[in-house]
């Protein structure tokens, strides 16, 4: 199998205030977005709307072009953003690296794996339930030409995600 490689583009910031966190996540996200918040209690779950009480120690919202992880640090958060698209965003830096990417199929654990101790829960826009089938999720890897590292395992979703037309 040969695999295919496309430029792919990392970069990173520090001390991210909450208002500019939102804004981010604004920014970022479309119609094919996904979001998942990490508590120092639970997890969200897979999302299709950010839910609206908030408080995570970290979270990531990804889709088709991108995936942007925070995480709690200090008096603010430390933000990657992780893209096949260049991005100019003010305070950012580009991760040192020669960075390809390529995406792989991902593949769901049974629900019945106790991988989290309260199961994971998928939900659509209404908070309903949805099935793990239907989130078409797909991973993107990032790696380092001139190392031959991959450093990064992103979450994407297929461009053609059903879920972008409801």
């Amino acid at each position: 199998m040969i695999e295919e490689f496309t430029p792919g583009y990392v970069y990173h910031k520090q001390l991210v205030a909450d208002d500019e966190l939102d804004t981010l996540i604004t920014q970022l996200s479309n119609s094919q977005s996904y979001y998942f918040l990490r508590y120092s209690h639970a997890v969200s779950g897979i999302c299709r709307k950010l839910p609206s009480e908030r408080g995570e120690i970290e979270g990531q919202v990804f889709n088709a072009i991108c995936e942007m992880r925070w995480k709690k640090h200090k008096s603010g958060y430390e933000v990657l953003i992780l893209s096949q698209q260049k991005f100019n965003l003010e305070g950012f830096k580009v991760l040192t690296g020669n960075w390809i990417i390529c995406d792989r199929d991902a593949y769901w654990y049974d629900p019945k794996e106790a991988r989290f101790p309260k199961g994971l829960t998928f939900k659509g826009e209404k908070n309903q339930s949805i099935k793990p089938e239907d989130v078409s999720i797909k991973q993107r890897y990032f790696k380092d030409s001139n190392t031959a590292t991959i450093h990064f395992v992103a979450l994407t979703v297929n461009e053609n995600d059903q879920h972008a037309k409801t």
